[in-house]
């Protein structure tokens, strides 16, 4: 409607435009070009956002309650656009109305839309925001971006069918494999309960996929598929095949010694209040579903050659995914660089604190952008705790031997028939068993839309837990997560640009 309005005004010469509408227009990236086109077209633009959005659970700036105009659940906004006026530029202004539903009514009932307090902005190229940016943060996007510092990513494997790709143990993908590829179509179809074919995955197909690489154990590999969460599923690297889309391309460079940051392009946990916290990190090939905005992308610090698929293992050569600019400016800067020192300092920066508030704004639309620095002990500094966390969330450093959690209870009952969380620290799994030590601090953890300690049981409702001990060793590692932050923070302050 607003295109077709736009067009109307356009072939006018002159004209008003006024619409209310969804109100996610006004910085979603996705509408970075229809912005820039309508700033283009007329000559005053005045933007009142009305918020409401209770989809991303908005608030007022104080914390109150911030209401809709009309009983929808996604958030509005009214759009004045003019043409016609004597103008050398486009003026874009905007205002904006948290609270109660009356209060919004009386603010448009005393016909002030034309004389309210609005700002005037400078909508800008990359993403032209109908809405102002934070004082002091209009550096942020000269920063590179994740995808300009490490060219190679991509999403994580798409299986199309989960409940047969994924096992939680090499014993029941090897059981599951050789089952599914000796039925008849239709036989594994009802015995798997896998639905109707799609466009990019058959039940054919995969039994193909299976047989033609010759059920080999050494295809039986780990995936991370959740938080904390390594399952096993069988790899071939073809596409429309056992899965859907392997993701080859950036996969098969998992099968080595290698690691790689898994991120959230855009989005908040749970509204536009909440801190971002789309990251984590992986030593295997991933289906790491993030939740609320889709799949986590992967990417690797490593890329080895490109060779045939049976060969991979064997060779130890690789080069590092990072952009060789990049590179070659910090190895001429410190003689001392290593490559590897960028990528932990990169997974430092996006665990700050301070960095994911302060350039909140930015992180709902688009990959994170990364300040660095010129100081080589900052920037070492930086690096050593990112390496520190990237081994806490592998639960490979030495911290987590002695866990903060403990496995209390008597008897040899370890099935997980509830989860109850109470006394502030006790997560309780059947009448026998808990796990105590689990301050709200640490049960409330997200990674993603994932409350990660609840998440992990969930997922195992109505079985045994194989391994107890690693669920004592993730609450550690979050403990020791929220630790470092502020070890983090207090450097990453002398790094950041000063806020206005």
């Amino acid at each position: 409607f607003l295109r077709f309005a736009q067009w109307k005004i356009h072939k006018a010469g002159k004209g008003i435009v006024g619409m209310i509408t969804n109100h996610g227009y006004l910085d979603n990236p996705t509408f970075r070009g229809m912005r820039q086109s309508l700033m283009r077209t007329f000559d005053e633009i005045y933007v009142l956002d009305l918020h409401g959005n209770s989809l991303k659970k908005e608030t007022c700036p104080d914390g109150g309650k911030d209401e809709n105009v009309f009983d929808i659940r996604q958030g509005t906004a009214i759009i004045l656009m003019v043409k016609g006026v004597d103008s050398k530029e486009t003026r874009v202004c905007h205002h904006e109305l948290f609270g109660l539903r009356q209060s919004k009514y009386d603010w448009l009932d005393s016909k002030q839309f034309h004389t309210g307090d609005y700002q005037e902005l400078n909508p800008c190229s990359p993403f032209y925001l109908f809405r102002p940016e934070a004082a002091g943060n209009e550096h942020y996007l000269q920063w590179h971006s994740l995808p300009e510092i490490f060219p190679l990513k991509s999403g994580g494997i798409v299986t199309a069918r989960d409940g047969l790709t994924i096992r939680d143990t090499p014993d029941q993908v090897r059981n599951t494999i050789h089952h599914f590829a000796s039925l008849d179509p239709e036989s594994a179809r009802a015995a798997y309960q896998l639905g109707k074919d799609a466009n990019d995955w058959k039940v054919e197909s995969a039994q193909k996929d299976l047989k033609d690489s010759g059920l080999s154990d050494s295809k039986i590999v780990p995936i991370l598929y959740r938080p904390f969460d390594t399952r096993y599923t069988y790899y071939t690297g073809i596409s429309r095949g056992f899965h859907c889309r392997p993701m080859d391309r950036v996969m098969r460079h998992m099968f080595k010694e290698n690691m790689g940051i898994v991120i959230g392009r855009q989005g908040l946990a749970v509204g536009d209040n909440q801190p971002w916290n789309l990251v984590s990190i992986s030593q295997c090939i991933t289906d790491f579903n993030l939740f609320y905005r889709g799949g986590g992308l992967i990417i690797p610090l490593y890329i080895y050659p490109d060779e045939q698929k049976e060969d991979i293992f064997a060779s130890d050569e690789r080069e590092y995914n990072i952009a060789p600019g990049l590179l070659g400016q910090f190895s001429r800067q410190w003689p001392q660089f290593r490559p590897e020192q960028l990528f932990y300092y990169v997974y430092a920066v996006l665990h700050s604190n301070r960095y994911r508030q302060r350039f909140a704004q930015y992180l709902r639309m688009d990959f994170p952008r990364i300040p660095f620095t010129d100081d080589y002990e900052l920037f070492g500094l930086l690096a050593g705790y990112g390496k520190e966390l990237a081994d806490i969330h592998l639960l490979k450093s030495p911290r987590l031997n002695t866990p903060i959690a403990k496995y209390q209870g008597s008897g040899s009952n370890d099935l997980v028939e509830f989860i109850k969380y109470e006394d502030k620290s006790i997560v309780q799994i059947n009448p026998d068993k808990h796990f105590e030590g689990i301050t709200p601090e640490l049960w409330n953890y997200h990674i993603g839309g994932y409350q990660v300690l609840h998440k992990y049981l969930k997922d195992r409702k109505g079985k045994t837990l194989a391994n107890p001990i690693h669920y004592c060793r993730m609450a550690t590692a979050l403990a020791l997560t929220i630790q470092m932050r502020g070890d983090i923070d207090r450097v990453i302050v002398s790094i950041l640009p000063a806020a206005k």
